[in-house]
């Protein structure tokens, strides 16, 4: 079993950082739309970088950290057990450790952990492990409040990187792409584990779902392994559907929608592609589609003013990083070769954190791509998704969560 262990712990750099700070309560922060909106990173930092704040060992994982009162939950899997834990803000220490067994075995060969983000709301951190175990943790005692083994309950496939795609917490609903039959989409109450609902055969993805006012109607957005599926997630009442899924076997739907007013993005490797629709009702008016604009193999593209920015391609190609007009699939410009990773918006920045390790802070500018700063916060390989919170980001490769300080 890896040991866990404490590397340094400046405590002044984040004394001030906890009271009135934004949270990062799951992938893609507050709205799931990959925007942060606390202080502005800075634009360039000294020749050693930005301040790493603290470091720690971590177990295996592809689930990056979530930030919530003063708190950041981290979820890895550590020898037989993935475990939930809660780290102080501050200084990375332990405050409580959850864990329960776990016997996943990746048949490809990748890393053992646990692949989808936390989802905290309500006072309970929300957990969906590689076997498909949903769990509900008290975010202040780190005790069990509930849990369902939704791959033994509702009979479903092993995928070939086992459950991914973190739940949506809405309406004091855990709303889950669980992927068996009659049970696709899966509804549970936030406080029991009760069900409330199901929905569709489709099987899971590991895209995570969003959560959007359209038309004045909430509406739940699912890209599963067959295609978008939007839904009341009050009821389950499916409002729309729509094939997204390549025709080879070997294939994955990964990035989450994406709802900009009353348009709907989506994108995917291996063939579907990208494309943007007009949400008329319970209809998709398809605007444009495109396998050459910016088909996004895992990481979440974003949206500012009017432009759409993320990665191209394959990942084991070699990814290109774009920008692409929103309403047109228009490419602006694109940084060949750039290689995979993820992208935030702090502002009228771009904070991208490249697959081997390195930061990148550039403007949001559909005129060409200007990095302003670069640091290597981490050595590769980087693929869980970082946190943003009050200016501080928290990231993980395959052993070490690191704390830097991005403020100015």
């Amino acid at each position: 079993m890896r040991r866990l262990f404490l590397v340094s712990t400046p405590l002044l750099l984040l004394a001030g950082a906890v009271a009135g700070a934004q949270d990062w309560p799951q992938l893609l922060g507050a709205d799931r739309t990959g925007v942060y909106r606390g202080p502005a990173p800075a634009d360039t930092w000294g020749p050693q970088g930005p301040t790493v704040v603290w470091r720690k060992r971590v177990g295996q994982g592809f689930s990056g950290p979530v930030v919530a009162q003063g708190r950041v939950i981290l979820f890895h899997r550590v020898g037989n057990e993935e475990v939930v834990e809660a780290l102080n803000v501050r200084t990375g220490a332990t405050e409580w450790r959850y864990a329960y067994p776990t016997s996943y075995r990746d048949d490809l060969g990748f890393d053992e952990g646990p692949r989808a983000v936390p989802v905290v709301a309500g006072g309970i951190v929300y957990t969906f492990g590689a076997e498909g175990q949903l769990h509900a943790v008290d975010l202040a005692k780190g005790t069990r409040v509930w849990s369902v083994d939704t791959m033994r309950r509702f009979n479903v496939r092993k995928g070939f990187f086992g459950a991914a795609g973190s739940p949506l917490v809405e309406d004091g609903r855990v709303v889950a792409n669980v992927g068996g039959p009659n049970a696709g989409i899966v509804a549970f109450d936030a406080r029991s584990g009760r069900q409330l609902w199901a929905a569709t055969s489709d099987e899971a993805s590991y895209s995570s779902p969003a959560a959007a006012t359209i038309g004045g109607r909430r509406v739940a957005i699912f890209l599963t392994r067959a295609g978008l599926v939007g839904l009341d997630p009050s009821t389950g009442t499916v409002l729309f559907q729509r094939p997204w899924r390549a025709r080879m076997a070997a294939s994955v739907n990964a990035a989450t929608p994406l709802v900009i007013g009353d348009l709907l993005f989506v994108s995917a490797e291996y063939g579907p592609g990208a494309g943007l629709f007009h949400v008329n009702g319970t209809t998709l008016d398809p605007l444009w589609a495109s396998d050459e604009a910016l088909t996004n193999h895992y990481a979440t593209s974003i949206h500012h003013e009017g432009h759409l920015y993320g990665f191209h391609g394959r990942q084991e190609f070699g990814q290109s990083f774009r920008a692409v007009e929103l309403r047109t699939g228009k490419v602006r410009w694109s940084e060949e070769r750039f290689l995979a990773g993820t992208v935030t918006l702090a502002g009228d920045r771009l904070v991208i954190l490249r697959e081997r390790g390195e930061l990148v802070i550039a403007p949001a500018s559909p005129d060409g791509f200007r990095p302003l700063a670069r640091a290597q916060i981490l050595p590769p390989t980087v693929r869980a998704y970082p946190a943003l919170s009050d200016g501080f980001l928290f990231a993980r490769n395959e052993d070490t969560l690191v704390c830097v300080d991005l403020r100015k």
